[in-house]
């Protein structure tokens, strides 16, 4: 019997290594055991980042927010405050685009939480 040293297999999966691998530059998208290297760094840091995104976003939202309500005479901690006691139901990332979209309904909900 002839030995079978994973030929088609191993070839099948250094390509899919090397196909993920595409845009990297020098070495990482050419030799197998650098490209894999790269390719395990690069899907690390996909898992970490998209875990980071969510606070990226509620940074924005935050933002938005506190952009819409001081222009509205109120900073956002005040607001957010005067929301809780009144125990509104919309969450920043509705409140964000509300800011947003629609900047007569925004001032609306801050002249119904405002403290007089």
């Amino acid at each position: 019997m002839a030995r079978i040293k994973m030929g088609v297999t191993k070839r099948r999966r250094h390509n899919k290594v090397l196909e993920i691998t595409k845009g990297q530059r020098a070495t990482r998208h050419t030799l197998y055991k650098r490209a894999h290297e790269a390719m395990l760094h690069s899907l690390n840091y996909a898992y970490i980042h998209r875990r980071e995104r969510k606070g990226d976003m509620r940074r924005i939202w935050i933002t938005r927010i506190n952009a819409a309500c001081r222009a509205n005479g109120l900073s956002y901690s005040q607001f957010m405050a005067a929301l809780k006691n009144g125990e509104s139901a919309l969450n920043r990332k509705t409140l964000a685009d509300i800011a947003v979209r629609n900047p007569g309904a925004f001032a609306e909900i801050v002249s119904a939480v405002k403290p007089s």
